[in-house]
Parts: C-alpha cells; structure tokens; sequence
C-alpha cells in the first residue's frame, strides 16, 4: 500500500465496514468462481479483472446505486477505490461495463457459490458455527421492478392442494412476476426464500414467482442443510415436508391445526417455542430490504431478481461477519 493509500486508510479509520471486509476475505478465493461464470479464463470486460468488478458490484448492491451512480462514485469516494482496488490515475469501469459483467456472473449461474464462499470463509475465521444447532427457512415477497399495466385481484397464497384460480392476465414487462394477494393487498413480483442459522448468517437462497407455494420449496430449502433441526412456520407444515426431514434432521416446523382437529396445549407451547427462534431469518429480511434494497426487485426477470436475492444475502453476511471483528490500527490485519 503505497503512503498516499496508507494517509487516507488512517483517515478513513479501521471502524471502516470496507476496511474489515476487505481484511476478512481472502478475495483470491473467488477469482476460479468468478472466471467461471463469465466463461472463460481471462479478465472481464475492458480488460478490467473481474475481481475488481466484484467488489464494484458488491459497492453497488450495499449502496443501492444504478451503474451509471455507481461509475459516479468510484471516481469521487476514495473508501470505495481503495476496497476495489482501483487506481486514482487509471480509469474506473463505467456503466455498460458494470451492466456486462453482472449479465454474465447471472448467465454463469454463479451467484450461489459465490454466497457459498462467503459463508465458508466466515466459518473459517470461527464468526459462524458450522454445524449450528438449528437451520431457519422463510419466504418474503419482493415487488416486481415492472409497473403493471393492469391491477389484478389474484387469490390469496394458497394452501398445499389447492387448485389455483387462474388470472384474467399476467401482463407486465417483467415476464417472470406473477401476482400474489396477500390479505388486502395484491402483490406483483417474486417469493425470495432464505435459509440461516441461529445467529442470521444466510446460507442459502432460492426464488420463485410470488405465486408459488412455499411447502413445496422446502426440500430445495433444506438441501445441504448440516443443522440438527430445520425451523418454519406452519407454510411449511406437510406430511411430505415432515418426512424428508425424518432421516437428517429434527422436526421444527410449527404445527398446524386441522379441520375438527384444534391444537393440543403441547402443540401450541411447541408452536410458541419454534416463533421465538425464528426471528432471525425474519430480521435477515428486515436487513435485506432496509439496506440492500431488496423490498422491490432492480431488475426483471427470476434469475435476475435471484442474483439480487444472493448478493443481498452476501452483503449481510459480510456486514454481520464485519461488526465481530476489529482491525490492528498498525497493519490493518484482524486484531
């Protein structure tokens, strides 16, 4: 680091949230993930290297900036140079360039090792349990970035077995969003489900159309899942989803009472006891949606609108991991 970039990390401070993500990840490690969703084994668009459009990326997505912002930004905020890496007399990537590489990471299907190397990078540094005692799953709508051409009163989020009631029309310019009602209000746009452990960290991601039924994700949910027992709320609750949990892991999803057939007083207590648990995941969303945007989708389209989901989930991570840790003032290294 050359004493220019020394001055303004002294100025900026070792609190900095940028400063201790940088220090925590070995971004090396996502050079091969990286390389490998753009499709080639070189650098990424305009010569630029694709780590340094990732973490451009992972600027944007923290800050909620469009690309043409995002260019912007890396020219003026020095905090943001130094953790990408840019040089103050070189140029930085401009908009199209930023708009490339993110198409091409979605094209590549890439966006779900990426989290996956976040997740195990923070295990390594002992900042998340990797056998936590508990995996928690849940689902939150995201608006459509599309304006709807027509409102549409579609049927409330139905029940595993019902038979869907079919809308007039799905027209919009976001071809994959569908319509979900939810009590008074009809939503367009997409179900993004997260599963975390007991302390937020999320450690996998899946999206769908909003009018799609959570039980039957549940098996994508727990899929790689290494905790004890599996938490979700009664969404979840299926003699199927029951089962699939019957050889790797406890039964934590809520029960949920039947025709003729109302909850026992241990079934309400064990109901109570699973609510209080899973707060985390649903405090992941509240965070996701405050700080990373996620309460409308940027872009249209499931895949697009997954990436978002994932790169959401990272910010998190690396912010949770970030408020665990402090710098050495002296060599900038985890203290």
């Amino acid at each position: 680091m050359d004493l220019f970039l020394r001055e303004a990390v002294d100025r900026i401070g070792v609190d900095d949230a940028l400063a201790k993500i940088d220090a925590l990840m070995d971004w090396s490690s996502f050079s091969p993930i990286l390389k490998r969703g753009l499709g080639r084994s070189g650098v990424g668009p305009q010569g630029y290297d694709p780590l340094v459009l990732f973490k451009c990326l992972l600027i944007g997505q923290w800050h909620g900036l469009s690309d043409p912002k995002l260019e912007r930004a890396l020219k003026v905020r020095l905090d943001f140079m130094i953790f990408c890496g840019l040089n103050l007399h070189a140029p930085v990537p401009d908009e199209t360039t930023h708009c490339r590489f993110r198409n091409a990471l979605v094209k590549g299907g890439v966006y779900d090792d990426l989290l996956a190397e976040v997740c195990r990078q923070i295990e390594a540094h002992g900042l998340k349990l990797k056998e936590a005692e508990a995996a928690i799953i849940d689902a939150t709508l995201v608006e459509s970035a599309a304006r709807p051409r027509t409102h549409i009163d579609a049927p409330e989020d139905r029940a595993e077995g019902e038979a869907p009631d079919d809308p007039q029309m799905y027209y919009s310019a976001d071809p994959d969003a569908r319509w979900v009602k939810k009590g008074a209000k009809s939503t367009l746009g997409y179900k993004a489900f997260a599963r975390t452990d007991e302390e937020g960290f999320v450690d996998k991601v899946h999206t769908t159309p909003a009018n799609q039924a959570e039980s039957p994700q549940f098996e994508t949910m727990i899929e790689g899942a290494k905790a004890q027992r599996v938490l979700a709320d009664k969404a979840y609750a299926s003699k199927a989803n029951r089962a699939s949990l019957r050889d790797k892991h406890r039964d934590g999803i809520m029960r949920k009472a039947a025709r003729n057939r109302p909850l026992r007083a241990s079934e309400k207590r064990f109901n109570k006891l699973i609510s209080k648990r899973r707060f985390r995941v649903e405090q992941c969303f509240g965070t996701m949606k405050r700080l990373f945007g996620l309460h409308r989708a940027r872009y249209f389209g499931v895949t697009k609108t997954h990436a978002q989901l994932a790169m959401a989930a990272i910010g998190q991570n690396l912010l949770k991991a970030a408020n665990k840790i402090t710098l050495n003032p002296q060599t900038l290294a985890i203290a």
